[in-house]
């Protein structure tokens, strides 16, 4: 996993650009600038306290969700970096109730871009690692102005996904669908610096993510998976599971991408109507691309998450990814009959 060589951001994508012809320059350009609202987010995050950053606003998101001041802060840092630059139509925020088109005294480019402004906002007035999540999409139907349809595309259409943990290191994660790179932030240049290359999730694991304290709540397919892997060496696993959470999944995917395992947020019963909690088009279908890139998977449970044609901005959708062999093992107990 680690780099061959010591290189920036910026020269990573031009040799993707330059030498392999991986990217076109309007979606390095457009990267670069997402990268360049991470490192504002991230100062605004370890201001903390100092910054009167913490705490929640008046307000409530499309979700119904309270909005944190960072949630707020995160929002209209990307909106503000990414409106004026010419490399988008349009942007799709988890925090916004629909579409922010590029204004009409900016020029207008080809990409789509969605995020999840700070995720594990449950996490921000305990000093707990939380991060930004974004997709990349392209435009289809260049004739006519940007709509709300135009996002809903397969994930396995994105043109790029990414996320920016912050913890103790700030570090970025990016896939152009040609493989996963790591980045991290250089604090004394402001540079993020290539750190690991050919991210690869192992196959086989003994770790789970999960929110426990719902178990009670879920499907008789994770029921049996986790009792599965509770009963530790003497059950049918035939080994010890240790359990991690740390309520923000670009926490626990970060997590598995360096040293391997699943990450379960399954629907429930306490709102059976909905498929699931997390958000297919901001949280979802980026992670999935990573996680695949990197040789894991990602299914709902029945299908690919990457496969789902979404039908509304703010879908939602049962989540289940990481290491290959376990993604397998909990698809195939939704599959069996009954």
């Amino acid at each position: 996993m680690s780099a061959t060589r010591r290189i920036s951001l910026t020269q990573y994508l031009v040799e993707q650009q330059r030498e392999h012809g991986r990217i076109q320059g309007e979606l390095r350009l457009l990267i670069e600038v997402v990268a360049r609202a991470c490192k504002r987010i991230a100062i605004a995050v370890n201001k903390g306290a100092l910054g009167d950053v913490l705490g929640s606003t008046d307000q409530s998101n499309v979700q119904g969700e309270i909005v944190k001041k960072l949630d707020l802060i995160a929002n209209e840092v990307l909106i503000e970096a990414n409106e004026w630059g010419g490399h988008l139509a349009a942007m799709a925020s988890e925090e916004m109730d629909s579409i922010h088109v590029v204004p009409n005294r900016y020029p207008q480019g080809e990409y789509l871009l969605l995020f999840d402004p700070l995720d594990g906002s449950s996490n921000i007035d305990v000093n707990v690692s939380i991060g930004t999540i974004f997709s990349v999409l392209r435009k289809v139907g260049h004739a006519r102005g940007v709509a709300e349809e135009d996002f809903l595309q397969p994930g396995k259409q994105q043109a790029a996904a990414g996320y920016c943990v912050y913890g103790p290191q700030t570090t970025l994660v990016l896939t152009l669908g040609n493989g996963v790179a790591m980045f991290t932030l250089d604090r004394e240049t402001g540079s993020w610096v290539l750190t690991a290359t050919d991210v690869r999730i192992p196959e086989e694991t003994k770790e789970f993510a999960i929110n426990m304290s719902n178990q009670r709540h879920w499907a008789p397919p994770v029921q049996r998976y986790i009792g599965e892997c509770l009963q530790g060496r003497e059950g049918p696993r035939g080994k010890d599971f240790n359990m991690r959470w740390v309520a923000s999944m670009v926490a626990d995917v970060h997590r598995i991408l360096s040293r391997g395992g699943v990450f379960l947020y399954p629907w429930d019963q306490r709102e059976p109507d909905k498929p699931g909690k997390l958000r297919l088009m901001y949280e979802a279908n980026p992670m999935a691309f990573i996680v695949e890139q990197a040789g894991g998977q990602a299914t709902d449970g029945h299908e690919r998450i990457l496969d789902i044609v979404p039908s509304k901005l703010h879908q939602r959708v049962s989540v289940m990814l990481g290491s290959a062999a376990e993604v397998r093992r909990v698809t195939s107990y939704h599959r069996e009959p009954g």
